[in-house]
């Protein structure tokens, strides 16, 4: 029987300057499945997707829906075949509301016909299992939530065919487990996808088959159910990867951060962080497990200097640094790697060359008596870019906003840990990371550690902090509930803690 191909990318070359983004890529989506697309980061797959969906233009090649050659030059033309995309960074108009956000850019008449778009979404809603009220404001919804109404807004413009381009990188674990149900629903409807990912265990959970690319040219497509995780890494990086972090026991020495009753207000001006207390030493990774929004962003600004603290005192190596600058915590070792990477980590406009120095411009080999040395802070960017496999079309003097979100924050991790701090803070070290450099990025963490350094290690990802730290504090409602050695504690005991049940209460 001949297989019913809804969508056919067949041999597609795209180059940018510098780079050959797409290398004679031919991938196939059948009715009614979902095909996950595997890649490292930088690997090609969003180019690919952004291809179909119009937003760049194929160099080779054609494209095939239903199995007629069609051009897509622009997202209108795409939305008219019936392909929708959910982006990584959401496409969303805050303070409207989810029915004018959906509705925006097809009104149609001089008339708008709130009402009956808001009925039309609510039918969507409930028929898909989406739980999305239309009159709230984008600003009231959890990211969850807003990416929720990315899928009505494709379901309104009456899609076929869905690309998700690496659709969890925000969610909570358990927003990713109600998004894999949305997805199955979908299929069940007869509509077809495309997950960008590079998250293994999730294409085991949805996907029906697998194309992997690696460095713009496709390695393979898989059975998915017939296909084991380390397969399919290994297919992703070409050698075999290790899942298990491999690390010696800690040898914790004088502590490094001291935290002393620390509280500080969320942006809703109520105590997001209260009386908080913790040691960090040298020698170890500390890891802070909490659900999304129970204090860690409070926690983190008020250590780094970036939110304004209530009461109680910060100490590095034994330095009230409480009323300190972000400099002068810098100059004393500290070294921060941010949730988020556009807003705290990068200068998108700046070369990589300027991003890598941004902390430690003023001083030499970078400067001399207020002058610039560029040859040295070259020399500086391309070991970074080397030592972490940084990927980008045109090496130290490329933007930092044309690259991958994942090589993006290959560049911040190296630029922190290549500062050689005391105390590095990293927060979501790992978020949007392929499997390789996660790997890669871990034996970093535990070299830090092991050359006496300390680390504070905040994540949302349970196994991470299982795996990497020594000690883990789990952190509720912005107060701390319990302080656990990771040898002593697992899975269901840190994911109760996370829920305000202390250890020994839910037995």
């Amino acid at each position: 029987m001949k297989d019913n191909f809804v969508i056919e990318m067949l041999n597609i070359r795209k180059e940018f300057p510098g780079v050959v983004a797409n290398d004679n890529i031919t991938i196939q989506l059948k009715q009614g499945e979902i095909l996950a697309l595997l890649g490292e980061n930088g690997a090609g797959k969003s180019t690919l997707m952004s291809i179909l969906f119009g937003l760049f233009q194929l160099d080779q090649g054609m494209i095939k829906v239903h199995g007629k050659e069609v051009k897509i030059t622009d997202p209108n033309i795409a939305n008219k075949l019936g392909i929708g995309m959910v982006h990584q960074h959401f496409q969303l108009v805050h303070n409207f509301t989810v029915t004018e956000n959906i509705i925006l850019g097809m009104e149609g008449s001089i008339v708008l016909k709130i009402k009956d778009a808001s009925k039309k979404i609510k039918n969507l809603s409930l028929k898909y299992g989406l739980d999305i009220n239309p009159n709230d404001k984008i600003e009231d919804i959890s990211v969850g939530m807003q990416q929720r109404v990315e899928i009505l807004k494709m379901l309104y413009r009456d899609a076929e065919v869905l690309i998700f381009d690496e659709p969890t990188a925000v969610l909570t674990p358990q927003e990713i487990h109600e998004l894999m149900k949305i997805m199955k629903n979908l299929t069940n409807e007869g509509k077809s996808i495309v997950l960008i990912t590079h998250k293994l265990k999730e294409i085991k959970k949805v996907a029906d088959r697998c194309t992997v690319i690696r460095r713009g040219k496709v390695i393979g497509t898989v059975a998915v159910k017939d296909t084991s995780e380390s397969k399919m890494a290994e297919m992703m990086v070409g050698r075999v990867v290790t899942f298990k972090v491999d690390k010696q026991d800690a040898k914790p020495g004088k502590v490094i951060l001291k935290i002393d009753k620390l509280s500080a207000l969320n942006n809703q001006k109520t105590l997001g962080l209260k009386e908080f207390s913790l040691e960090v030493r040298a020698g170890e990774i500390l890891g802070l497990a909490g659900v999304d929004g129970n204090g860690q962003t409070e926690l983190v600004e008020a250590l780094t200097g970036l939110r304004k603290i209530e009461s109680g005192k910060i100490f590095i190596n034994g330095k009230n640094l409480t009323k300190s600058s972000i400099r002068e915590r810098n100059e004393a070792g500290l070294a921060h790697i941010p949730e988020d990477r556009h807003k705290h980590g990068l200068v998108l406009e700046f070369s990589l060359s300027d991003n890598m120095i941004l902390k430690e411009y003023y001083h030499p080999p970078y400067s001399n008596f207020g002058f610039l040395n560029f040859a040295q802070i070259k020399k500086h960017a391309d070991d970074v870019i080397s030592q972490f496999d940084v990927r980008s079309g045109k090496g130290n003097s490329s933007k930092a906003g044309t690259l991958s979100g994942g090589n993006q924050q290959k560049a911040i991790v190296g630029r922190e840990i290549s500062s050689n701090p005391d105390l590095l803070i990293a927060v979501q070290p790992t978020r949007g990371l392929d499997v390789g450099a996660i790997e890669y990025i871990h034996k970093r963490l535990i070299e830090q550690r092991d050359s006496g350094k300390a680390v504070l290690l905040i994540s949302l990802e349970l196994d991470e902090i299982l795996d990497l730290s020594d000690e883990i504090a789990v952190i509720n409602h912005g107060e701390l509930i319990d302080l656990v050695r990771a040898n002593d504690t697992n899975e269901n005991e840190v994911g109760l803690m996370m829920a305000g049940i202390k250890r020994g209460e839910g037995q």
